[in-house]
């Protein structure tokens, strides 16, 4: 209890809230999570885990370390018959029928004479209108669902977890008293083997088969000491190839001119005119310095 002076110093009823709430910490929130602990025995029904944990609480072990936890979560639909007029209009007039009997018992409560016959008319009012709501409600639905059914969440297996300092005891316990699991305990999960560094035998043999990695190109020193050209324009471009276009031609009609070699140095063009005319008016009187002459 807080005394008035501890109170009084703190104003407001919010600092008096606070003080209590240091003095008596409230306990953590319970939120959904995931049980820790060790796998110690698996089952396929719950009822064969119910009965495991159980056989422990027997033993005296502490219990609240135990988790059940189902895996492979399921919803099953279990049909139980098929639906008819005859029996919906039955099972709306027995559901009807209880709430009237409910109903006549509170009022043979205030009338002490007739109790019996209020009863009766209750349960037969009753049983009417729930024979009428279930048949309409059945009508409505247009045939679309003629089967009863019930529906519940089914796991495919439930593990039992037990906290790691008393999984070990557990486990006994469960095997001495034959419930260590009718789907087997848990074996524990292979570990990779490691080989110390210094242990290799040879080295790595590389297979034939696997695929070699592309080689990755060497940049000389030539290359990457040229500065690299700033990229140029379209206009530029054009007019470098204009000019390699004239130095291709160039070089064309300088191999196929003739040689100055060839022609000889005293013959004149008016010498060539005068022995075609010559040659073209007589052909028997030939130019005796004529370079052209046939042999």
């Amino acid at each position: 209890m807080v005394s008035e002076e501890v109170v009084g110093q703190i104003p407001g009823s919010w600092g008096t809230i606070e003080l209590m709430s240091m003095m008596s910490p409230a306990t953590p929130p319970k939120v959904p999570t995931m049980p820790s602990g060790e796998p110690i025995a698996t089952y396929s029904t719950y009822l064969a885990a119910q009965k495991a944990v159980d056989s422990l609480s027997d033993e005296g072990f502490d219990v609240r370390k135990v988790t059940i936890v189902g895996h492979d979560l399921h919803m099953v639909e279990r049909v139980t018959g098929r639906l008819t007029y005859p029996r919906v209009a039955a099972a709306g007039f027995a559901s009807g029928a209880w709430f009237g009997l409910f109903v006549g018992l509170l009022l043979s409560l205030f009338s002490p004479d007739g109790t019996g016959l209020a009863i009766f008319a209750a349960i037969m009012i009753g049983g009417a209108f729930g024979l009428l709501f279930s048949v309409l409600s059945y009508a409505l639905t247009g045939g679309k669902r003629d089967f009863t059914s019930q529906s519940q969440i089914v796991a495919a297996r439930y593990v039992l977890l037990c906290s790691g300092e008393i999984s070990g005891q557990a486990l006994q316990l469960l095997r001495s008293k034959g419930n260590a699991g009718d789907l087997g305990a848990l074996s524990p999960t292979p570990r990779a083997s490691t080989t110390p560094a210094g242990d290799t035998s040879g080295p790595p043999v590389t297979p034939t088969n696997s695929p070699q990695a592309p080689a990755v190109p060497v940049d000389t020193p030539e290359a990457a000491s040229e500065p690299a050209s700033p990229p140029r324009t379209y206009g530029e471009a054009i007019d470098a190839a204009r000019r390699q276009q004239a130095a291709t031609q160039r070089a064309r009609s300088a191999s196929t001119a003739p040689s100055a070699d060839t022609v000889s140095d005293d013959v004149t063009p008016a010498e060539h005119s005068e022995a075609g005319e010559r040659g073209t008016g007589d052909p028997e009187v030939q130019a005796p310095n004529n370079p052209f002459r046939a042999p």
